[in-house]
């Protein structure tokens, strides 16, 4: 038999590998749908490119590949019997378990038991050979087979990579000495004991002083009065007293310079009267809420529905996405964007054209698995109600918790996250942030074929004006969403929460517990008042003048999108620069009408500002090299020393303060996020060499590409995306340095001539044609005729209907959890993680993002 094995073998022996350091076993889901080694055809794994393919997918992937081989992986689970007394039977173990698997269900350990059950199978005949078979298998194939079963998921590897350096213990922490001072610190109201800050407060662990922290080792505002007490009293350690959880909180060892851990931080908190298991308590989805915080824990209920029996809901396009470790953000942007129809047209409707073109690797393939994730939230294969056998059995025992399977999107977060810093932790993030990364990822994937972030798009129109002159310019640019402030003057309850600021003020500053907390209610026309508003335009430089001046911009709608995405601007930063979240409460309508909205273009009587361009910033000025330091740039050095302290390089730090206007740390921070992804960043600061500019944009030097080499494919993609011409997308990018941004303007302000000319045309000729649809009310996609002359966008009324809403509990973006509300069928439905129920009073008013479809005109 041995003989006949290795015989049948040696044909299929040189598609037969070991896995190597670096390669990736995917044996617990499947590239194109969510079976597992649990489900009922098992997982087959390639033995040559190791990746996961179930039942219905295997055969596609020989027939691609004409890989013959594959490891068949079945995981059987069973329920353990009981005894009379209703206690499981013991086990001496779980029968034969030798896959490293996650599982994909919660099953309590202790009451199921499984068996792996692992076999070669030879495609096209599916001969099978059981596992292990070490006597009758060649041993390279032995070997092979035994690396894949002993392999860690493929995700394990990843999950521990992060930008963050492992932190060590701290030296002092085992003999750390502290003094017997009576010193007891009180559950709130801490300040610093020198200048009374209130945020970013450290608690030094020998004598219990509370004091304010510095720039330099946490990237956070302060006096430095904590620093200023270890060089007196060389006391080292201190812990931020806003970290302290349960499990852990955030140490900083003046001495060694770095943030560290102190094993023995529970006892060394204690001798100052804190039980680190009083400072929070976790909400039944495993998140922190601090006790001293109620409107949170208020939140929390309410956003949550947490105190009705809500009824689950099973079936197509109800299935709940499982939660990774504070991946809820991602699961709520996902459930929303496949309950809108050009989604699913695009990624579930082509689901088999996109299957069957896949890549060799399709885990890789951003198509693919958005088609997946879609296929599995619509399919309901993943979202079965129990047999009426098991609900019988369950009220039985009156433990009745069936709750849907759900889809993992594991395997898309790790594609669509891949090199970004913030999105491939395992952090919790802002969930407008990653919708639109996600749109910017469906843009760049969309390249001559649908783009369903078409619905999204729309024109705004910026006018200008110099407050000086009078003289108005307008400009266009593409948005996706947009930005509602909160403002706090228009809330109907001021006088309540005027009150409640001085009840809070009072009881801080005697120690007391603080007052009931009271939620701003804001009317949503307040916020449509604010949005509407004129803002200023910092820096600005006039061109009728020739000089800066003061200027003012408005913003209106110069089309209108499809599906609507307004945000709420519920977040702020600090003192210590994390974004925190204001207590708001916004009467948000089912129906809007934004037609009062629509922007109207240049008006009779308004004069335009000249076609002229401000001093430019040369990378090198090679006319005179002999400046003075009279003609340096004037620079807040402490602001940019602040900022570098943070981490951020020193020149791109004088660049943000002298681009901002030394207008403080907090502007040029907003700066350098803005403009961190872009080349030249931490290039440094050169002076401004002004330029004899004509009237028009031909003379001067921009008009020529800066840089010899070709712009990125991946920058000439995403504009093609967006209905660009090739060549006029190309010759944006080498006008502006391959800025995305600034290319977006400058297509905007030039665009494409009927004659193809090498010459660029006065600014002023080819304005007026930019967007001559701008105002139309059809209801109907643009014509081609159109999208050469600027971005895809579906214009038509601006009357909406609220459809889904995505809410965030929580003190900060960078913590707390998100849920989703999204009408169907006329009734709304909360997703909260795996879980979908009816919702019975869905919060609209604490909402964080809105999205709202379109009306017909009919």
């Amino acid at each position: 038999m041995a003989a006949d094995l290795g015989e049948l073998l040696v044909p299929y022996m040189p598609t037969i590998r070991v896995p190597r350091t670096g390669d990736r076993v995917f044996k617990s889901e499947c590239a194109f749908s969510f079976d597992s080694p649990e489900s009922e055809g098992g997982l087959y794994v390639c033995m040559n490119t190791f990746l996961g393919f179930g039942r219905e997918h295997v055969e596609r992937h020989y027939r691609k590949t004409g890989q013959s081989v594959y490891m068949h992986l079945k995981r059987h689970v069973k329920e353990r019997n009981t005894g009379a007394a209703g206690c499981a039977i013991p086990r001496r173990k779980n029968g034969k378990v030798f896959l490293d698997l996650e599982l994909n269900r919660d099953f309590n350990g202790e009451d199921f038991e499984y068996e792996d059950e692992a076999k070669l199978v030879i495609f096209p005949d599916h001969f099978e050979i059981p596992l292990p078979n070490i006597e009758e298998l060649p041993a390279l194939v032995t070997i092979a087979c035994d690396a894949v079963l002993n392999a860690p998921s493929a995700y394990k590897k990843q999950e521990p990579e992060s930008w963050d350096e492992e932190i060590q213990v701290s030296r002092h922490a085992r003999s750390l000495r502290q003094l017997d001072n009576g010193v007891r610190i009180p559950p709130s109201g801490w300040k610093c004991q020198k200048c009374e800050m209130r945020e970013n407060l450290w608690l030094n662990l020998t004598d219990g002083t509370v004091l304010c922290g510095k720039w330099f080792f946490d990237g956070s505002g302060g006096n430095g009065h904590a620093l200023v007490h270890y060089k007196e009293t060389k006391y080292p350690l201190a812990v931020k007293m806003d970290t302290i959880t349960p499990d852990e909180a955030d140490v900083y060892s003046f001495e060694e310079e770095e943030a560290v851990l102190d094993p023995h931080i529970s006892d060394h908190l204690s001798h100052f009267g804190i039980d680190m298991l009083q400072m929070q308590t976790k909400t039944e989805n495993g998140h922190h809420t601090e006790n001293n915080s109620r409107p949170r824990v208020s939140e929390w209920e309410v956003i949550q529905e947490s105190g009705m029996k809500l009824k689950a809901v099973f079936g197509s396009g109800y299935t709940g996405i499982k939660n990774l470790g504070n991946s809820c953000y991602v699961g709520t942007v996902i459930q929303v964007l496949f309950s809108i129809p050009d989604f699913q047209r695009m990624y579930v409707g082509n689901l088999q054209r996109i299957f069957d073109y896949s890549p060799l690797d399709p885990s890789q393939d951003f198509a693919t698995q958005m088609a997946k994730l879609g296929h599995g939230l619509l399919s309901g294969l993943y979202s079965k109600p129990p047999m009426k056998s098991e609900l019988i059995e369950q009220v039985m025992k009156e433990e009745y918790k069936h709750q849907q399977k759900g889809v993992s999107p594991r395997m898309m977060k790790s594609l669509i996250s891949r090199g970004h810093p913030e999105f491939s932790s395992t952090r919790q993030q802002d969930a407008q942030e990653f919708l639109l990364h996600v749109i910017n990822m469906v843009e760049r994937n969309s390249a001559g074929s649908e783009n369903p972030s078409d619905a999204f798009r729309f024109l705004v129109e910026e006018r200008i004006q110099c407050c000086q002159s009078r003289r108005v310019r307008y400009n266009q640019r593409v948005d996706y969403c947009i930005q509602l402030p909160a403002p706090f003057e228009a809330a109907t309850n001021r006088e309540e929460l005027l009150a409640y600021g001085a009840k809070r003020r009072e009881a801080e500053e005697n120690m007391r517990a603080p007052p009931e907390p009271v939620r701003a209610r804001i009317p949503f026309t307040a916020c449509l008042q604010a949005f509407t508003e004129p803002d200023n335009v910092p820096d600005f430089w006039s061109s009728a003048l020739q000089a800066k001046s003061a200027g003012v911009k408005i913003s209106r709608f110069a089309t209108f999108p499809e599906y609507l995405i307004l945000q709420i601007k519920k977040f702020t930063f600090g003192v210590d620069w994390v974004p925190k979240k204001i207590d708001v409460a916004i009467d948000v309508p089912d129906f809007l009408d934004l037609s009062r909205m629509r922007a109207t273009g240049l008006q009779a009587g308004e004069q335009e500002l000249p076609d002229l361009l401000p001093p430019i910033v040369l990378a090198e000025d090679t006319r005179d090299n002999s400046m003075g330091s009279a003609d340096s740039p004037e620079i807040d050095e402490a602001a940019a020393m602040q900022l570098a302290e943070m981490g951020f390089p020193v020149e791109a730090c004088r660049k943000a303060v002298y681009y901002t206007g030394n207008m403080g740390p907090e502007m040029a921070f907003n700066w350098i996020i803005a403009h961190m992804e872009e080349p030249d960043f931490a290039e440094p600061l050169t002076l401004p060499s002004m330029i004899d500019l004509g009237p028009s944009i031909s003379d001067s030097p921009l008009g020529a590409p800066p840089l010899g080499n070709s712009p990125p494919e991946e920058s000439i993609a995403i504009l093609t995306s967006m209905g660009f011409p090739r060549t006029h997308s190309i010759q944006a990018l080498k006008a502006t340095n391959n800025n995305l941004e600034r290319a977006l303007d400058w297509i905007f302000i030039h665009p494409e001539e009927e004659e193809d000319s090498d010459v660029l045309s006065d600014m002023a000729a080819t304005e007026p044609n930019g967007f001559s649809n701008a105002n139309s009310h059809s209801n109907s996609t643009v014509s081609p005729d159109r999208e050469a002359a600027g971005p895809r966008v579906k214009d038509g009324p601006g009357r909406y209907e609220l459809f889904a809403f995505i809410s965030h509990m929580g003190a900060s973006t960078m913590s707390g959890h998100y849920v989703c509300h999204i009408k169907k069928e006329g009734r709304w439905v909360i997703y909260n993680d795996h879980k979908v129920c009816l919702s019975e009073r869905p919060p609209k008013d604490l909402g964080y993002i809105y999205f709202y479809h379109r009306l017909s005109s009919s």
